[in-house]
């Protein structure tokens, strides 16, 4: 088994393909080790101890290193432990546990106006054909939170969390694309 690696624009993570879905529907993000409990292999890269995010995406896994670690030493470890966790064919979660793929509506960030009803649908519907598939390229997720008076909350996951670049990503790009196709969204802001 060959599992690829790609770089992010976050450059202290990396996209690990190992060739198969990793995820069947959904994404999953995992910023904690207490997070990753509900995952077998998010528990085993947490362990490493220089990881510090581990993100599942349909056919990838990101993982963020901690700061002042280095790719050269960590690399060949998250790849032993992918190659052992996808060559022996184990689950991704406990089977007692639960995936969460959906956020949990407590996360939140607003209860929608339903008389916006059909700005949010439009703005979903933007985020999951032409958003999500470039954020999924860059080894992330992007995920709706709200809409509120003109304002769009999102929440970057995976490698665009934490990412240098993602201010600009979300100003100069998914806000003047929400902004142009939907004409009452004046601002993006992250959660």
């Amino acid at each position: 088994m060959l599992i690829e690696t790609e770089s992010t624009p976050n450059p202290a993570t990396l996209k690990f393909l190992p060739g198969q879905v990793v995820m069947d529907a959904g994404t999953r993000d995992f910023a904690s080790p207490e997070e990753a409990e509900a995952s077998p292999l998010a528990t085993q890269l947490f362990a490493l101890g220089d990881v510090v995010g581990v993100f599942f995406g349909r056919d990838f896994v990101s993982v963020t290193k901690a700061p002042g670690s280095e790719w050269a030493d960590l690399k060949p470890d998250v790849l032993a432990l992918l190659l052992d966790h996808f060559g022996g064919r184990m689950p991704l979660f406990h089977a007692t546990g639960t995936a969460g793929f959906s956020v949990p509506a407590e996360d939140a960030a607003f209860t929608d106006n339903p008389e916006d009803a059909d700005i949010v649908e439009q703005i979903k519907e933007l985020i999951e054909t032409r958003v999500r598939p470039a954020v999924a390229n860059d080894g992330g997720d992007i995920v709706y939170r709200g809409f509120d008076q003109g304002k769009v909350y999102l929440q970057l996951q995976g490698a665009c969390s934490g990412c240098p670049s993602s201010s600009a990503t979300l100003k100069n790009g998914i806000e003047q694309l929400l902004k142009y196709y939907v004409p009452e969204v004046t601002e993006v802001r992250a959660v």
